[in-house]
């Protein structure tokens, strides 16, 4: 017998917030969302989700108030997925989540190290900046590989760009290789631009 989504009797705001966030594969889309994906394909290949899962759950995350659909292209029209204030507002708790996750699974040690931009100092729990004395905002992350992503193998756009420091939610580029403005940047060590590095892909 199918599980239900809703939590039927449990009036209370836990079981309203696992009704939008719970089911699987929702947390790794907000993830990558904080992370600067916003387009269907890059979401696709980065986390190996069946398209027509992967749809449901922006259609659901959009309808929420969690994500916001944007136009981006006209022909053919295709949009992206960008987090909301209240989406945004997921940060500290999927920081939580994945800080545990570094802690208690994995072996190899941590695959992603989240740090203050502004003075290069790594997170404390909640997202506090130790040496600032305060909390820094998602605007504000850079996240760094980590020991545990040494022998990552994936070849995904996204993958790759997350190879290198990246602050969060700045958009994945287009091309490997490229920033949104179109400059070269580092990608697992090597400085590479466009059509040489997309071809690695």
């Amino acid at each position: 017998m199918a599980l239900g989504k809703n939590y039927d009797g449990q009036d209370c705001s836990f079981a309203k917030t696992l009704e939008v966030l719970g089911e699987r594969w929702t947390l790794l889309v907000i993830r990558d969302a904080m992370c600067g994906v916003r387009r269907f394909a890059d979401f696709q290949a980065h986390l190996d989700i069946p398209k027509a899962v992967l749809s449901q759950r922006l259609s659901a995350l959009v309808e929420a108030g969690v994500l916001e659909r944007r136009p981006y292209q006209d022909a053919p029209p295709r949009d992206e997925y960008v987090l909301t204030p209240m989406g945004r507002e997921l940060w500290v708790p999927v920081l939580a989540l994945a800080q545990w996750g570094e802690r208690h699974l994995a072996a190899q040690g941590p695959r992603r190290l989240y740090h203050h931009a502004t003075c290069g100092s790594p997170l404390e729990p909640y997202s506090v900046c130790g040496p600032c004395g305060r909390s820094v905002p998602l605007e504000e992350v850079e996240v760094r590989p980590g020991p545990g992503l040494r022998d990552d193998a994936r070849t995904d756009l996204v993958s790759l760009t997350l190879r290198s420091p990246h602050r969060m939610l700045t958009p994945i580029p287009d091309k490997m290789g490229e920033t949104p403005e179109g400059r070269s940047h580092e990608l697992g060590g090597n400085r590479v631009r466009g059509r040489a590095a997309r071809a690695a892909r």
